[in-house]
């Protein structure tokens, strides 16, 4: 199975590059991980609302050039289903036995997706009503994988 994380902006905290990395080398054992990062559009701190759906559209672009039809896509959006970690796992066991080899999850920039990308997307996921820096969200969107392959192989993981 192909998991893409596909994400607006490039992660500058050294410590979030190290997570990244921890887990891409934890997930190679139970996927072929896939990080791919489109530019960022600046954002002025007096944006009109019409401003940021521009700058959403600009990246949902970029986005949309990344998603391949065969990918199943899975939209991170504040709004999404918010599955605990035994249901998450089971989605992905469930699209693996389903034939689904590649699983994109799109992680916005920091005004969020655009419509375009939503329309497209095969289903939104929350991990929480809590809003956290897209940046962070790849760190724990990684971690919630790497779980779910374990929790899917009956293999030990802390609660």
């Amino acid at each position: 199975m192909r998991i893409k994380i596909l994400c607006v902006g490039k992660l500058k905290e050294k410590y979030l590059r190290d997570a990244v990395a921890e887990y891409a080398k934890r997930l190679s054992r139970y996927c072929k991980l896939e990080i791919q990062e489109v530019a960022d559009e600046k954002t002025p701190d007096d944006a009109s609302e019409a401003e940021e759906d521009q700058i959403k559209e600009i990246e949902g672009k970029r986005l949309m050039q990344c998603i391949h039809d065969t990918d199943y896509v899975i939209a991170l959006v504040i709004e999404g289903e918010m599955p605990d970690s035994v249901s998450f796992a089971r989605k992905i066991e469930q699209l693996q036995i389903r034939g689904k080899s590649s699983i994109c999850f799109v992680i916005g920039g920091s005004l969020g997706l655009s419509e375009e990308i939503r329309a497209r997307a095969d289903e939104q996921m929350s991990f929480s009503r809590l809003t956290f820096p897209h940046q962070l969200m790849r760190v724990i969107l990684l971690e919630q994988v790497y779980r779910s392959f374990r929790i899917i192989r009956g293999e030990p993981y802390h609660k």
